[in-house]
């Protein structure tokens, strides 16, 4: 009889994730990573045109030490989760925050293997679904999202743009248009609006954005 092994090579690519995010985040400063936002306003603009109201279940996925949540604690919403990879980002976050922290829902996970706890009226990615080159962690991305994603909420995405970076991180990314966007998401999710932003690095370098926001309708 012969014996076959066979190599994890999801969890080793896990692994090699959350390696990566977290030396980025023990070696330099969040204020310093190129895609490090003041003030995230294009988010925050789309988050607003959803008119999901305060206390709406909503997700920040790969939110790390964005402002983000900050921001929307500023503005009323009491029902916040972040999402990384790296427990180093979220730690920073979160001593950022101070007393308000606590009324923030925080999740180190890898999204790809995420196990949903509630369905979120609104989930927000401007760092995460780009990064993911392999195909098989695409398709259980969008998994993830639609077992957590509630019906008639909201999806928005933003992801380096076509003629942007082709790297980020020192990492390989993927660059999207909404067509490619939506053949990856599948018919569910209807396209209702997207934009586009130069974001200025903190290096002074430009890097093109897409921004889509979608509504789930299963």
């Amino acid at each position: 009889m012969a014996f076959c092994h066979f190599r994890n090579v999801k969890g080793t690519m896990t692994s090699k994730r959350k390696t990566h995010w977290e030396d980025v985040y023990r070696d330099k400063s969040p204020l310093k990573v190129s895609w490090f936002q003041q003030r995230p306003e294009l988010s925050l603009e789309l988050i607003k045109h959803t008119s999901i109201g305060k206390n709406s279940e909503l997700i920040d996925i790969g939110g790390g030490a964005s402002t983000l949540v900050d921001c929307l604690l500023d503005e009323g919403y009491s029902n916040i989760s972040v999402l990384d990879i790296s427990s180093n980002a979220l730690d920073y976050a979160q001593h950022r925050l101070g007393n308000r922290a606590s009324s923030v829902n925080w999740i180190v996970t890898d999204i790809t293997s995420y196990k949903p706890s509630m369905k979120y009226i609104l989930w927000h990615d401007r760092a995460v679904f780009h990064f993911l080159t392999d195909k098989a962690d695409r398709v259980a991305y969008v998994s993830v999202l639609k077992e957590g994603l509630q019906p008639g909420g909201h999806l928005i995405i933003a992801a380096f743009g076509i003629g942007g970076p082709q790297k980020c991180s020192g990492l390989d990314i993927v660059q999207y248009d909404a067509n490619k966007l939506m053949a990856e998401l599948g018919e569910e999710f209807d396209l209702v609006e997207e934009a586009s932003e130069i974001h200025h690095t903190p290096d002074a370098r430009e890097q093109l954005f897409g921004y889509f926001r979608f509504i789930y309708r299963p």
